[in-house]
């Protein structure tokens, strides 16, 4: 299961430079507005410390970590609900991903162009959030009409469900039109599932990726600030990166050098570690592991699975002829050192269909088909 998360912002503020960080896949950067037209696409190994420790510990012959999507796409600008700047085109391409990582710039250079020519982040961001609100009028309101014409020629259930799917975009449509995202509005479970099939741009969880110079990193700045200050009003999470710091740390081969290059700005993990993390997180996705002798792996599954569907993200055949899994935590088996030690401890569970998976279990399926 990968996670598909869309990297945007105004042009020139680092997207593409966090990209290829992230992906180790060169996305084309440049000091110039639209740089990047077809976004780039790269496929993030999760960084997980516990797959880490699992592999030391079985020593098996292949590792292999869950993994999520980024896509670079390019800068937008005022207007591209409109079209300006290939609007229409960037925003199709936002309405693809899951997640937005919103990047602001958060640093002073005269050297590096800005759209407005001003570092003004707070600003940057009601840009980009003006226009996917627009955006999504046009879609609300196109729902609408639909949706009333349907109340006018259609009766019995078919009436009713177009006269509650009215009332959901009544409540989207005076949010969007106060400046607030659809994902901010109250709805019931039934208007939401109704709401996922529109597609909103601003229904997407959204996570502020703050770039930054290395004082920036090391002491924080105005702008760092008033962004935090910013995505705090509306209950988002914030990253701070380094851009230029991120390129150099990923150029690195030895993992030793990453870490005395991180202990150097009094850092445990990377900005962009911290960005795959939040991101995760933000979908509301969690981690279990199968080890052994062959390989240690992660598997992604989402917050609340039970046993045979955490199964079924290894093969369906193992969801349809669930039996019982064998469970252990990973503090346990961190602790403990063995499973051979986990059993002798009782550490290790049998827990049947109802067992709601934790993150970082360990579990071995039994099955039959």
């Amino acid at each position: 299961m990968a996670l598909n998360c869309g990297i945007v912002g105004l042009p020139n503020v680092g997207k593409s430079t966090i990209f290829s960080a992230l992906s180790s896949a060169k996305a084309e950067a440049a000091n110039y507005p639209f740089c990047t037209i077809n976004p780039n696409v790269g496929i993030v190994p999760m960084p997980d410390a516990r797959l880490d420790r699992l592999v030391e510990l079985f020593q098996p012959e292949r590792r292999v970590p869950a993994v999520m999507e980024f896509v670079d796409i390019a800068g937008l600008v005022e207007g591209a609900s409109k079209g300006e700047g290939r609007g229409n085109q960037f925003l199709a391409h936002i309405r693809e991903t899951a997640i937005i990582a919103h990047v602001v710039r958060c640093w002073d250079d005269p050297n590096i162009v800005h759209v407005a020519n001003r570092v003004d982040p707070v600003n940057d961001i009601e840009v980009i959030l003006t226009e996917l609100a627009l955006a999504d009028l046009e879609t609300v309101d196109k729902r609408l009409d639909k949706a009333q014409r349907a109340v006018r020629v259609m009766g019995g259930d078919q009436k009713k469900a177009a006269e509650h799917e009215i009332s959901a975009l009544g409540k989207v449509r005076a949010a969007l039109e106060q400046g607030k995202p659809a994902r901010s509005v109250a709805l019931s479970d039934e208007e939401a599932a109704e709401a996922r099939a529109w597609f909103l741009l601003t229904m997407k969880p959204q996570v502020y990726v703050c770039n930054t110079d290395e004082d920036g990193i090391r002491n924080g700045n105005a702008h760092v600030a008033a962004v935090k200050s910013r995505a705090a009003a509306e209950g988002a999470d914030v990253v701070v990166i380094c851009g230029k710091f991120e390129a150099e740390l990923a150029e690195m081969e030895s993992e030793q050098d990453k870490l005395d290059f991180l202990s150097e700005l009094g850092l445990k993990e990377s900005g962009l570690a911290a960005l795959v993390h939040a991101a995760y997180h933000l979908l509301g996705l969690r981690t279990f592991f199968t080890s052994g002798k062959d390989e240690c792996r992660a598997w992604t599954i989402h917050a609340g699975d039970k046993a045979p569907q955490a199964a079924g993200v290894i093969h369906t055949d193992f969801e349809k002829g669930f039996i019982k899994a064998d469970v252990y935590s990973f503090a346990d088996i961190d602790s403990y050192g063995s499973e051979a030690a986990l059993k002798a401890a009782g550490k290790i569970r049998m827990e049947g269909k109802e067992y709601v998976v934790q993150d970082g279990d360990v579990m071995f399926f039994k099955f039959n088909v």
